[in-house]
């Protein structure tokens, strides 16, 4: 197994966490009032909303797919679906939903680049983070192509084992696991982990936010004169 295959897949993977959860918890501490989703609706709302609610389907149902997908044990699943059929369904499934979630996404890069308004107010972070989640996703359709070169299931094997062995931090297995797949799929698996990595600098840390304060907050007096 090579350095640079145990590193990326073995190690970068506990770095990636580590700088999300204390890039997090520092940036809330510190920084509370930019931990919001600095939303431009009220700037444009035209084809905001169709494009917003293509992403945001698009990511939801992607997210909740790649972590019952990954992280659920082969002895689970084994006994009501086949290796197969698991990978031809998360590839029908991902591929629509990776879809709708392209187009969602094309039409909110356009609409921060070249809507002047919405542009004026855009920080690079803002800018960055889409063009990422742009080459990602593209990424993820690829690997979908990917996989009709193999329908029985095992390269989704091998990425389970990775990610089911970064769990338990046992990684030197996770990188052995992941090492014999294709190209595009490390290529996958680095630039999500370096989402991670980026998420507690940009706007996508609204993704966890949970309003737990607010049904604790006090009542606001309002008085007439």
């Amino acid at each position: 197994m090579s350095d640079l295959n145990n590193f990326l897949f073995g190690i970068y993977p506990y770095i990636a966490f580590a700088v999300f959860i204390i890039g997090s918890w520092v940036r809330y501490d510190r920084e509370p009032y930019t931990w919001k989703a600095d939303s431009s609706q009220l700037l444009d709302q035209k084809g905001f909303r169709l494009a917003s609610n293509l992403f945001h389907i698009g990511i939801i149902f992607i997210l909740m797919g790649h972590f019952v997908g990954l992280l659920t044990p082969h002895a689970v699943y084994e006994h009501f679906i086949s290796t197969a059929n698991k990978q031809l369904l998360a590839m029908v499934s991902g591929g629509f939903f990776g879809i709708l979630c392209f187009i969602g996404l094309v039409m909110l890069l356009k609409r921060r680049l070249t809507n002047p308004r919405v542009r004026a107010v855009s920080k690079t972070s803002d800018i960055v983070i889409l063009f990422l989640l742009l080459a990602q996703l593209i990424l993820g359709l690829l690997t979908i192509v990917a996989s009709t070169s193999h329908l029985d299931g095992s390269v989704m094997v091998m990425l389970a084992n990775w990610a089911q062995n970064i769990v338990i931090f046992n990684g030197f297995e996770a990188a052995k696991a992941i090492e014999p797949v294709s190209l595009i799929y490390k290529l996958h698996v680095f630039l999500g982990l370096t989402l991670f990595v980026v998420f507690p600098f940009t706007r996508l840390v609204h993704i966890i936010s949970v309003p737990v304060k607010y049904f604790a907050r006090n009542y606001q007096l309002v008085r007439q004169r």
